[in-house]
């Protein structure tokens, strides 16, 4: 089944070309072909301007991939990892992810650092797995070291032993600033959905059941592949996947998609905008007022005084 796929697609098993540094750029007129695919992906994932198909983005991701798209490599590597294909997949993320990071794609290196994969051997080149052939699997840790217990400081896990109530508001700050650039998110942004959501309180729990710092409902920490809600890591990078997918749905519309994190994407399509909810209506200008008020602290800040 995996080879008629990746037959389909004009795929090889073990694509050389795509885990090697010094992988050929692609002739012009594949480039632009390649772009194409790869937007015509990003519809399909994001559900704008088609129907919302992740196997369908997976195929022209693969597609663009092939020919020698450095982007479309971390979009396949970012899907793996993220566990909106039905599984997170570490392996193939990584290896993808590599691959970006090769041909010099920049946000690779935070997504990699993230799953503690820069520059790792990995025993399995990238691949193009259909997502009811995909199963969870985690990339073994490391022999433990001090240069490893850094990079997984940088990339936003909280030292073994945490508690959720040990998290001081500094620590939630300087977690914000590390993850949201993988998410193309501006810190200050996610810190004021964090100060309006729960004020920063990784144990809140709503009426509507909604959890922990960024108030993810079940629904929506399992539609991104959010393990345990109320890890505080796994629980903002839940909520910071959801902001940039509704930033990416409504096309960079900031008070859309704040709007959306608080009424649900489908309100606002009824409504033609915000909808005319009270809450939600203050929800959105509480917010947009704080992201106008001088910037909170960042990480150096806070480890300075200064």
């Amino acid at each position: 089944m995996l080879v008629s796929f990746l037959t389909r697609l004009g795929l090889t098993l073990a694509p050389v070309g795509l885990i090697c540094a010094a992988a050929a750029p692609a002739a012009a007129g594949n480039s632009i072909d390649a772009r194409q695919l790869l937007e015509q992906g990003k519809r399909f994932e994001h559900g704008v301007g088609a129907p919302q198909r992740l196997d369908r983005a997976l195929e022209l991701y693969c597609k663009a991939a092939d020919l020698g798209l450095d982007e479309a490599r971390f979009h396949l590597g970012w899907l793996y990892a993220s566990g909106r294909l039905g599984a997170v997949d570490e392996v193939m993320a990584a290896a993808w992810l590599q691959a970006a990071h090769a041909a010099g794609y920049p946000q690779a290196e935070q997504q990699l650092r993230r799953l503690d994969a820069l520059g790792r051997p990995l025993a399995e080149p990238p691949r193009c797995l259909l997502p009811d052939m995909l199963v969870e699997r985690r990339l073994p840790p490391r022999p433990a070291s001090q240069e490893d217990a850094d990079a997984q400081q940088f990339a936003g896990a909280p030292p073994a032993g945490f508690q959720v109530r040990e998290l001081a508001r500094s620590d939630i700050i300087a977690l914000v600033h590390r993850l949201a650039p993988g998410f193309r998110l501006d810190p200050e942004l996610v810190l004021a959905v964090i100060q309006t959501e729960s004020n920063f309180d990784p144990t809140a729990h709503s009426p509507k059941d909604a959890r922990g710092l960024m108030q993810l409902i079940p629904e929506t920490a399992q539609r991104f592949g959010v393990q345990d809600v109320w890890d505080p890591v796994q629980n903002m990078r839940g909520g910071m996947a959801y902001l940039r997918w509704l930033l990416d749905h409504f096309d960079g519309d900031r008070e859309l998609a704040l709007a959306a994190y608080n009424a649900g994407e489908g309100a606002v399509h009824r409504h033609g905008g915000i909808p005319p909810y009270a809450e939600t209506q203050a929800y959105v200008k509480r917010i947009s007022a704080q992201l106008e008020e001088p910037p909170v602290l960042s990480e150096a800040q806070y480890r300075t005084g200064r």
